[in-house]
């Protein structure tokens, strides 16, 4: 959901004069006049769309990795390009209406490093082109090794950390909700929404002290859409958990003054992939951190009864802020409970 994320993509959607109009969370629940809107019974057709699509007007390739050195230490990796649209449409040069930003992280117990950067669309600074796919801002790269998507590099080059990992797929793509149709709300917004949940990962990490060898899990994000949220949804909570089972699963919560809405997708051991209806994914603050002046959940019950699944997820530092431009907490997560592992955890609208 991330990826994501939408309070980020938010900040470029619409004309500043009309930011006071704005609905839902970041202005995500306002109408979308003019730009293509996710309908259900459209099949998604790659490589195409691993590619941009600039006829609607929010998009983001989203990556996050679990990862660990030889001595035990635990890291976390984001990797991040949002693309947001003043317009629909693709025209070169200034006239382009599109934005891009990237963002990018890494985490340890004891330390959260991150940095951001803006590019417009048109010029070449950023984009995202489908085969060979590449997607870019400046010398953030991830670059494909292969055709489609299944072996990235993924290299970050940040003022006070940086990262060269060579990510491989070991499972298929997975596509959310009906066929990659990923409904959002009880009013039926929705968006189109695909995963690859299944990389493993060997590269060099640093934050500052020289590379370090790590190795680990990635899961990569994508998701495209016009109008995603309802107009009273404040913010969401998103959890992608890898366990020791081998089995994976995505969950998130919007949350609404009319209520919430929850939803995800059970990948099995097998590879096969369950929509969860909503309401069944559930998860409740169970301690929270004072970051950044705000009172953040870092600490959550989690419950899947239909697959016997009652989990604590617990931030593996709980300073996780991305103190960007629209800020929000996201960072890796430990498991435990009736299963154990790993993941990544983003949460937006905690103001």
């Amino acid at each position: 959901m991330n990826a994501r994320s939408w309070l980020i993509a938010a900040c470029f959607l619409l004309p500043m004069p009309f930011a006071a109009e704005a609905q839902g969370y970041a202005g995500l629940g306002s109408r979308a006049e003019g730009f293509a809107i996710p309908r259900p019974n459209t099949p998604l057709k790659f490589p195409e769309d691993h590619g941009p699509h600039p006829d609607f007007r929010i998009e983001w390739w989203y990556l996050t990795a679990n990862l660990q050195s030889a001595d035990g230490t635990k890291y976390g990796v984001q990797w991040t390009l949002f693309r947001s649209a003043l317009a629909p449409g693709n025209e070169d040069g200034w006239q382009n209406p599109q934005i891009w930003m990237g963002h990018v992280a890494a985490t340890s117990r004891d330390r959260h490093l991150f940095a951001e950067r803006i590019a417009r669309g048109g010029t070449g600074q950023a984009g995202v082109t489908a085969q060979p796919f590449a997607a870019w801002i400046d010398d953030w790269q991830m670059q494909a090794q292969s055709d489609g998507i299944s072996e990235l590099n993924l290299t970050v080059q940040a003022s006070d950390f940086h990262y060269n990992l060579n990510l491989k797929a070991e499972g298929p793509l997975v596509l959310h909700g009906t066929d990659g149709y990923s409904v959002k709300s009880d009013l039926g917004q929705a968006s189109y929404y695909y995963s690859q949940p299944d990389y493993q990962v060997q590269g060099t990490l640093s934050l500052g002290n020289g590379p370090v060898k790590v190795s680990g899990s990635a899961w990569l994000d994508r998701e495209w859409s016009s109008q995603p949220l309802a107009a009273d949804q404040s913010g969401w909570d998103w959890f992608s958990l890898s366990l020791d089972s081998g089995d994976r699963l995505m969950g998130f919560v919007l949350r609404g003054e009319n209520g919430n809405f929850s939803s995800g997708t059970w990948i099995g051991t097998d590879g096969t992939v369950t929509g969860l209806a909503p309401g069944t994914f559930q998860a409740e603050p169970l301690e929270t951190t004072t970051v950044a002046g705000r009172e953040i959940p870092t600490r959550w019950h989690l419950v899947l009864e239909e697959r016997d699944l009652s989990v604590e997820v617990q931030a593996l530092n709980p300073q996780s802020w991305m103190g960007t431009q629209f800020s929000y907490w996201e960072g890796p997560v430990e498991v435990s409970g009736s299963h154990s592992g790993q993941g990544y955890l983003e949460m937006t609208g905690y103001e």
